[in-house]
């Protein structure tokens, strides 16, 4: 009788530990997150307080009117002419391209490196509250300290570009790719600010680099990209006692 009741016992135990842990991940998949949507920018301080707090976040919108001559210490250098092998997905949010080696910038003496970089498809930031038709996000990170530098090239409708091709085809799919290649020729003038990332967390003391002169990308490219995205963007955020740098 023992034996029977002790079986019982463990029986009973093994269906609770199991029914406890269905039930977490039950609840676990049941969790909400960011989106353009439902759960959009609106409510993003629900996931991160410093999407709905911070008094320096991204994007926003550059007057150049207002803009002040750079410091020659925050001009950056593009060192990303490097073939790479890179993954093309489609992140929920995005459509982001990693590459293995993607070359780096350097800012105030120390390198950046390209971790990734990603589309939006209007940009987020605007110019004179002007959207362009899209925009890449290129991500870097400094090993040595974690901070974070993006630049953003806009594209504007003309010319196909055999870049975004060759992105835009191979979506789940590894490519070889110069993440220089999609940028304008002319890359040496931009706009320059202290942001955040501008999805959550949020996170502030992003450098931020805006190239002045737009790549460009032909009308059935940028179509393309808007069967997969059209409005992952964060609105436009007050830009409070920031100043702009030109250069």
């Amino acid at each position: 009788m023992k034996k029977i009741l002790v079986a019982a016992t463990t029986a009973a135990m093994l269906f609770s530990l199991v029914h406890a842990e269905s039930t977490s991940h039950a609840n676990a998949s049941q969790e909400k997150h960011w989106d353009y949507a439902k759960n959009g920018p609106t409510h993003w301080g629900e996931f991160s307080k410093t999407c709905s707090e911070g008094r320096a976040q991204s994007p926003i919108n550059i007057l150049p009117g207002k803009s002040v001559t750079i410091d020659p210490k925050d001009v950056i250098r593009l060192d990303d002419d490097v073939d790479s092998v890179a993954t093309v997905i489609d992140n929920g949010h995005s459509i982001k391209v990693t590459p293995k080696k993607g070359g780096r910038t350097i800012f105030r003496g120390e390198p950046y490196h390209l971790l990734q970089f990603h589309f939006h498809g209007k940009s987020e930031h605007t110019v004179n509250s002007k959207r362009y038709d899209m925009v890449a996000h290129y991500v870097h990170k400094n090993l040595n300290t974690g901070d974070l530098l993006v630049v953003a090239v806009f594209f504007e409708e003309g010319k196909n570009n055999p870049t975004l091709d060759t992105i835009i085809n191979n979506v789940g799919k590894e490519i070889t790719i110069s993440p220089r290649d999609l940028a304008p020729k002319e890359r040496k003038h931009f706009y320059h600010y202290v942001g955040s990332l501008t999805t959550p967390p949020c996170s502030e003391n992003v450098q931020w680099f805006l190239l002045k002169n737009p790549a460009q990308a032909s009308k059935e490219q940028i179509a393309a990209f808007r069967k997969y995205y059209v409005d992952n963007k964060r609105p436009i955020q007050e830009l409070n006692d920031r100043k702009v740098e030109a250069y």
